[in-house]
């Protein structure tokens, strides 16, 4: 820690640029913190920042609840060009005031305009929020739960890849081959609540048994509107396959049952158009395998997973003409998440695994990069139960 702070307090007496574009022009879509490092050479040593502070309150149940006060996320963002090709990005991130990690940190190599190679500890691009989580980019004190649940962000894995923009298609592409979730170590790391969230490695002396594949392509043609289109395929990486004896056919098929299948596909969307915008995400993921893990493992991964949510928010301010950045942006969200969504014929479906969240509320801009928010949440399960939530929160970004 002592160290952090150090480096911190050195870096702020050099001069560097730490400016946001918010808007990436040549692409028609909200720019995030690598894409303006990467973007940015007007000084080869780039810093930025995000910050979520966060106050959640349950109620409304026979139960009393303290509210939670959390510093829940303090990021920053480096980056230095070592000449008009080579840039190096990392992200380090403070969680809770006590869990320091690493989110991103890869080189990007532009070959020519449309293609840039890039190696290192990436981003999966799935979704919307698992790429732009700035708080300042998305309504809500705390990420939608289905980018929790199912995708799950933040994830990111280390390999190596391909990404650009083919400028006169509108379209802008990844493709990444990187190591898969740790399914298997000294237990079994997938269940039924939260599906494939322990088993991130997130770089921390990762592992790996075979390769997986993720990719994304956007589309941007139309002014205001982008698509995506997310696909991630491979199988889950698991210990148990380190040390057999490769001639032994009881000890591959052992082993075998302790990693899936992963097939993961997803659709997104963002449209603004004047005061308005909307937002929606449709995450599945097909999971194969999953009898013989659940029985090897003792747990209760499903067979598939679904998750989706439409998004619209209004800027109250837009009638009153007013001057300056400031926004008030009223919005609702409907979201289901379901980890359960079909099981192994040898186990029932847990109908609490089925989860649908409304959330509604505020997002005050004070001025680029400076938030304060404010929300409701009703979630409930198909078990029937209930938890009702207001959450309060502040976002910076820089």
């Amino acid at each position: 820690m002592i160290r952090v702070i150090t480096i911190v307090i050195l870096l702020a007496g050099l001069q560097v640029n730490a400016q946001v574009s918010f808007i990436d022009t040549t692409s028609n879509a909200a720019a995030n913190s690598a894409a303006n490092i990467i973007g940015n050479k007007s000084n080869k040593l780039q810093i930025g920042s995000y910050a979520q502070i966060d106050y959640n309150q349950q109620f409304g149940d026979t139960i009393s609840h303290q509210g939670k006060l959390d510093v829940h996320r303090l990021v920053l963002f480096f980056g230095y060009h070592f000449n008009d090709r080579t840039t190096f990005v990392t992200e380090i991130e403070a969680e809770h005031v006590k869990e320091f990690t690493i989110e991103q940190a890869f080189v990007n190599y532009n070959i020519n305009p449309a293609i840039n190679f890039r190696a290192g500890l990436l981003l999966i691009p799935m979704g919307i929020v698992n790429e732009y989580h700035e708080p300042t980019t998305f309504n809500g004190v705390e990420r939608p739960n289905s980018d929790k649940y199912i995708i799950p962000s933040t994830w990111r894995e280390i390999g190596a890849g391909f990404a650009g923009k083919l400028e006169s298609a509108a379209i802008r592409y990844q493709f990444y081959v990187v190591n898969g979730f740790n399914g298997y170590d000294s237990g079994g790391n997938f269940r039924g609540t939260d599906g494939l969230r322990k088993g991130r490695q997130k770089g921390a002396e990762s592992y790996i048994t075979s390769p997986v594949f993720s990719g994304k392509l956007d589309y941007y043609g139309v002014n205001g509107l982008k698509v995506g289109l997310s696909c991630y395929y491979g199988n889950s990486q698991s210990k148990a396959l380190d040390g057999i004896v490769k001639s032994s056919a009881i000890q591959r098929q052992t082993a075998d049952s302790s990693y899936i299948g992963i097939t993961m596909i997803g659709l997104d969307y963002r449209y603004n158009f004047k005061a308005i915008k909307t937002r929606g995400q449709f995450i599945y993921a097909s999971l194969k395998n999953t009898a013989q893990y659940n029985r090897y493992a003792l747990s209760d991964l499903g067979a598939s997973m679904l998750g989706y949510y439409i998004e619209a928010s209004y800027n109250i301010f837009t009638p009153l003409k007013l001057k300056g950045t400031q926004k008030l942006d009223a919005f609702i969200r409907y979201e289901n998440y379901n980890t359960h969504l079909t099981v192994a014929s040898d186990m029932l479906i847990n109908p609490a695994y089925d989860r649908t969240d409304v959330t509604m509320g505020l997002s005050y801009h004070i001025t680029k990069g400076v938030v304060l928010k404010v929300d409701y949440q009703l979630m409930l399960d198909k078990s029937g139960g209930q938890t009702n939530m207001i959450n309060f929160g502040v976002g910076t970004w820089f």
